[in-house]
């Protein structure tokens, strides 16, 4: 095989339709666009509109309440910490805290806190401090021989 021989596959690249270029083209004079009305000039962005029917998002219920100052938390699975212990990535004999995790690699970013649930299982005796924890990611730590301490108090629920 050359350079010169390499073509795309058939069918793979297919040449845009010019539109707006005279008679012979399939799509001249209105180019496809019909007579008059709105939608046949140029800069008009009508989505979501229906003729003046009531919009779909209009007609549809709005429900519950969205907080404006909500925290965001990353989630970390008690099984995952284990597996990157087991994987040397973490070192469960220092203390593991937020930053010991996204270094890690385990968690891309802290967001308002990193939050520890108790999925999968866990068996390092390990020191861990995040902001928050689910009360049975507590008590799975603490029965490994580890602690588990929350650093804000609000956050622990």
């Amino acid at each position: 095989m050359k350079l010169n021989e390499l073509r795309d596959n058939p069918g793979a690249a297919k040449k845009a339709k010019r539109i707006g270029r005279g008679p012979g083209s399939g799509k001249g004079k209105t180019a496809g666009r019909g007579i008059k009305g709105q939608k046949s000039r140029s800069g008009v962005a009508i989505n979501g509109y229906e003729g003046g029917q009531m919009p779909l998002y209009q007609r549809l219920p709005k429900r519950g309440f969205n907080k404006p100052n909500r925290k965001a938390y990353a989630v970390v699975n008690l099984g995952l910490i284990q597996k990157f212990i087991d994987e040397k990535k973490i070192d469960a004999k220092k203390d593991i805290t937020e930053d010991v995790l996204v270094e890690s690699g385990l968690v891309r970013r802290k967001k308002d806190g990193i939050r520890v649930l108790a999925k999968g299982d866990f068996s390092a005796k390990a020191k861990i401090a995040v902001t928050g924890a689910s009360k049975s990611a507590v008590a799975a730590v603490e029965k490994a021989g580890g602690s588990l301490t929350v650093t804000t108090a609000a956050a622990a629920e």
